[in-house]
């Protein structure tokens, strides 16, 4: 199989990806004055996520670092930081609001799991990660490189752990590129359909785990996508085929490449840090940490999946996960158990607004 032909900067590696400072941006005293304002001027407790509308946050000089980084994402590495946002004597309420308001610009917000959230708060709550229905952000522990289920994810970062906590990144470009000339009959593989379980998390009308290729090809671009977790996990399930021995060869020299140090990017993020992650091209993971006794000082951070606008079409087989691969949809997400009208009358509303498309 040859490589496909893709951009330079997506295919970073990391001493590229820290030479490559077009993917940081930071926001300047005015830009986080403008944030705030536009927060504090609508902010009310007793509003939920879903009232508060696109043209209510006038984002001001802001909005104009945040589209490019939101550009970066989409156009570049298929990573951008944005340092600088308001944090200091900043409620973790309006921090909450902050990020979502972000989001409200730049897309239709996804579900994100059995509870049917819009908008996660990531803190240790001592989940299990490895379990039939653990998931990632609500632990403390080591993940394995992954995406998440839709085709931006934002991390807003209000408190940092006491140590550990560090965010880690590889481009899944980068490492289809490096399977290409070194083990091509082993990347062909990576093509085929796998499962990957639900993690207990499916709606009433949803199967137990989803079939989708870790790689695909769509209008000549390139896509990446896998979970160690939640391959393993449908290794358990009722109707799953195991892995076959040049499977599980491929899938651990996979995860082998994405852990290579001079391909992984690490980074700590800061309070007041947004990391931009395009999933389609980028994976991520987390070191363990060890979080504060005091409450008020532990580790929180606000995590929105995103459809925009500007999506590319996904590659064929990519509808399971997704429900639909058309390009400027509302796809992706985790529907979860609470996923009813409420939920289905923000998302066709949010989608007018951004003149996207909603799946039948």
């Amino acid at each position: 199989m040859q490589p496909m032909a893709v951009g330079e900067r997506v295919a970073w590696d990391a001493a590229g990806l820290a030479a490559d400072r077009g993917w940081i941006f930071t926001l300047d005293d005015r830009a986080r004055r403008d944030l705030i304002s536009a927060v504090r001027k609508v902010a009310d407790p007793d509003r939920p996520l879903f009232d508060f509308g696109r043209n209510e946050f006038d984002l001001g000089s802001a909005l104009p670092v945040l589209r490019a980084a939101f550009a970066e994402q989409r156009n570049g590495t298929g990573l951008a930081l944005v340092r600088g946002l308001p944090r200091e004597g900043v409620t973790e309420a309006e921090f909450r609001l902050m990020t979502w308001a972000i989001g409200l610009h730049f897309g239709v917000a996804r579900p994100q799991g059995k509870a049917s959230q819009y908008l996660s708060a990531v803190r240790n709550e001592g989940t299990d990660y490895r379990s039939a229905g653990g998931r990632g952000y609500s632990s403390n522990a080591k993940l394995d490189f992954h995406v998440d289920g839709c085709d931006v994810v934002g991390l807003a970062c209000y408190n940092v752990a006491k140590s550990g906590g560090m965010s880690l990144c590889t481009s899944s470009i980068a490492v289809h590129n490096l399977l290409a000339r070194e083990r091509p009959d082993l990347l062909e593989l990576l093509y085929e359909p796998f499962c990957f379980s639900r993690q207990n998390e499916q709606a009433p009308d949803e199967g137990p785990y989803v079939r989708c290729p870790i790689y695909g090809v769509a209008e000549g671009v390139l896509f990446g996508r896998w979970n160690r977790n939640r391959a393993a996990s449908a290794q358990k399930l009722e109707g799953v085929a195991p892995w076959t021995p040049r499977q599980a060869e491929a899938l651990d020299l996979l995860d082998a490449l994405l852990q290579r140090p001079d391909l992984m990017y690490s980074m700590w993020l800061e309070p007041g840090d947004l990391q931009l992650m395009n999933n389609h091209t980028a994976l991520h993971s987390r070191t363990q940490f060890e979080d504060w006794e005091e409450p008020e000082r532990r580790r929180v951070l606000y995590r929105l999946w995103l459809a925009p606008p500007d999506s590319r079409r996904l590659p064929p087989g990519w509808e399971d996960p997704f429900k639909t691969v058309e390009p400027g949809a509302v796809r992706g997400g985790i529907r979860g158990f609470r996923w009813d009208d409420t939920c289905r009358a923000f998302e066709a509303r949010q989608a007018a607004t951004l003149g996207m498309t909603v799946p039948g």
